[in-house]
C-alpha cells in the first residue's frame, strides 16, 4: 500500500509518501481501506518528537472509509465506517478497534465523517462528561474558531447553554454564526477582563491562553485544558477545579456525534482537503494555529 511514514521527527520535509505493509487486523479489529483522512495537532506533535512515538511511524488517528477485512462482531466486509485509529491513517489501509469506529451515516461524506472523531469526541468530553454543561449554564470556548473550539460552541448551544467564544477578529462572524452568544477577540481584549462567572472554560489553544482564563470562571466552575498543563495552583487560589483532557476514544459517542451532523444540527467546518500527497502542505497549515475547522486529506 502507499502511505505516508516518518524515520525522523523533524519538520513536515520528515513526511514521506512511500510504499509500505499492509496492516493485517487482529481479534476485534477491521482493516479500512481509507478513503479520507483528518489532520490534528496530536499528528505534528508527534511529528516534531514532542510525543513518545515508535519510528518508523505512520501517524494519522481519524479515518473514513470502507471495512476490506473484519475480524469484530457488528463490522463486515463493504461497511462503510469512520472513527479513530490508533495510528496508521496516513494509508490507503489503516487497522481500527470495532469499539473506536462507528458506521458512517449515508447522509455524510467520506471528508465529513472524516473530520471530526478526534475533535468532535474531544469537545464532547470536556463539555459533558468532565463539565457537565447544561442548559442555563455558561461555556467559555478558547479558540471556538479551531477543530475541536467549533464543534464544542455547537454541543453547548445545542444543550441550552450561554456560549462565549473566542478568537481572532476573522473569525468573529464565523463563531456567531455557529451559535455563540458571545465573542471576544483576543486581539482587542483581555479575556480575563473582558468574561467573568463562567462555569466552564474550555481551552483548546494552549499557551499563555491557558492561564489567562482562570480569572473567567465562578468559584466552584472548572477549566479543562487540552492543550496544556492545567494552572492548578492558579485556580485552586479562586476555588476553581482546572484539569488535562485527555480524549477517550467512543464508538457510542462518534455515533452520537455523527447522527447530529448527518441531521444539520451540526456543521463539521472543513477549511482545506487536500491529496495524501501533499500531506507535507497539510501540517504546515494545521502547524500555523491559524486553521478554522479541520484540514481533511483525500487518499
Amino acid at each position: 500500500m502507499q502511505a505516508v511514514l516518518i524515520h525522523e521527527t523533524g519538520g513536515p520535509d520528515v513526511l514521506h509518501y512511500e510504499e509500505a505493509d499492509r496492516p493485517e487486523p487482529g481479534d476485534g479489529q477491521v482493516l479500512i481501506r481509507v478513503q479520507a483522512a483528518s489532520v490534528n495537532p496530536t499528528d505534528w506533535k508527534a511529528r516534531r518528537g514532542l510525543s513518545e512515538t515508535r519510528l518508523p511511524a505512520v501517524l494519522g488517528r481519524d479515518v473514513s472509509g470502507t471495512v476490506e477485512v473484519s475480524r469484530a462482531d457488528g463490522f463486515a466486509e463493504g461497511d462503510d465506517a469512520f472513527g479513530y485509529v490508533a495510528g496508521g491513517g496516513y494509508a490507503e489501509f489503516a487497522i481500527a478497534s470495532a469499539d473506536t469506529i462507528a458506521r458512517k451515516p449515508a447522509g455524510l461524506s467520506h471528508e465529513q465523517a472524516a473530520a471530526f472523531p478526534v475533535a468532535g469526541m474531544t469537545a464532547w468530553q470536556a463539555l459533558f462528561d468532565r463539565g457537565a454543561i447544561e442548559r442555563g449554564r455558561t461555556a467559555l470556548i478558547a479558540g471556538a474558531a479551531g477543530g475541536v473550539g467549533h464543534l464544542a460552541v455547537q454541543f453547548a448551544k445545542l444543550a441550552g447553554a450561554r456560549v462565549i467564544g473566542t478568537g481572532s477578529s476573522r473569525n468573529r462572524d464565523f463563531v456567531l454564526g455557529l451559535g455563540a452568544d458571545e465573542y471576544v477577540d483576543y486581539t482587542e481584549q483581555d479575556v480575563g477582563q473582558a468574561v467573568s462567572g463562567v462555569d466552564l472554560a474550555f481551552d483548546t489553544v494552549g499557551g499563555d491562553t491557558t492561564q489567562a482564563l482562570v480569572p473567567t470562571v465562578r468559584e466552584g466552575g472548572m477549566l479543562i485544558t487540552i492543550a496544556n498543563a492545567p494552572p492548578e495552583e492558579a485556580a485552586r487560589a479562586r476555588g476553581v477545579r482546572a484539569e488535562l483532557l485527555v480524549m477517550s476514544p467512543s464508538s457510542e459517542q462518534l455515533a452520537r456525534i455523527a447522527e447530529l451532523v448527518a441531521a444539520g444540527e451540526v456543521r463539521v467546518e472543513i477549511s482545506e482537503v487536500l491529496p495524501l500527497t501533499e500531506v507535507q502542505r497539510a501540517h504546515e497549515l494545521s502547524e500555523s494555529g491559524h486553521t478554522r475547522g479541520k484540514i481533511v486529506l483525500t487518499v
